[in-house]
Formats: C-alpha cells, structure tokens, sequence
C-alpha cells in the first residue's frame, strides 16, 4: 500500500552524466543504495535501497548548459538517511579523499533531532550532499 505524501524519486540534470555515472556508482555503494534498473544507452542513472520500497534519486543528462547553485530557487541539497555513525564517517573519507569540497565534518546536529549525526560536502557538479544518521553512537 502506497503511503500518501512519501517522496517516491527525485530527479537532477547534471552537465556530465558519465562523470556523474563514475562519482555515484562508488558512494551510493558505500551509503548502501543501488542501481534499481537496467539503464538503457543514454538514460537516466537511478539508485534507491535494496528492495521494493523506498525513495530512488535519477540523475539526467543537462539538455541546457548552465550551472547549478544551491543558493538560488531549488534543490538545496540531498541528504542520504544511512544506519550507522560509522556509515556517515565512511562517506566522509571517501569524499575527502577524492577532494571534494568538505563543509560539514561528521558530528552532530542537535538543531535537527537529539541523535543527528551528519556531514555535508559538494559533489563535482558541486551539488551539496548529506550522509546523516538518527541513531545514537554504536556502543
């Protein structure tokens, strides 16, 4: 049964879709999402959680140059839920490693819920991206 006001996909044009292709094949492993579909020459690349259920996000290829800037009317940034603090640091390293832009260490959020625990850094498309958890530190 579908639940009524639950985001089903978010889609995002990106002015290199094969770069975009290479930069989220690698974190969405790493923040435990996949490919849900074939992806036929030239489509829309897709990730969501393993099985049937759960929001997916679409990246297109850009029919318009132009660059993207969370600061303007839009998307502001996309934040990943993962199940573990651990998750959250992992996907920190990885960014970091590949110099991404960093703009949030992993720590804590309280403004955003007792046990938020997130980081924030910009993809290449210099999109901003979330990895956060609601879960308190694993013991």
């Amino acid at each position: 049964m579908s639940r009524a006001g639950f985001i089903d996909h978010v889609g995002i044009g990106v002015p290199d879709l094969e770069a975009a292709k290479e930069y989220y094949d690698e974190l969405m492993a790493i923040l435990g999402l996949r490919e849900w579909f074939a992806r036929a020459p030239g489509g829309p690349l897709n990730y969501g959680p393993d099985g049937a259920g759960g929001s997916q996000v679409f990246f297109y290829q850009a029919d318009e140059p132009g660059a993207y800037s969370r600061g303007r009317a839009g998307l502001h940034h996309i934040g990943f839920l993962v199940a573990t603090r651990a998750i959250v640091r992992e996907a920190y390293e990885w960014a970091r490693t590949r110099g991404a832009v960093i703009l949030d260490e992993p720590q804590e959020f309280p403004q955003y819920g007792e046990h938020c625990f997130a980081t924030y850094w910009l993809d290449p498309h210099e999109f901003k991206l979330e990895a956060v958890c609601h879960t308190p530190e694993e013991s």
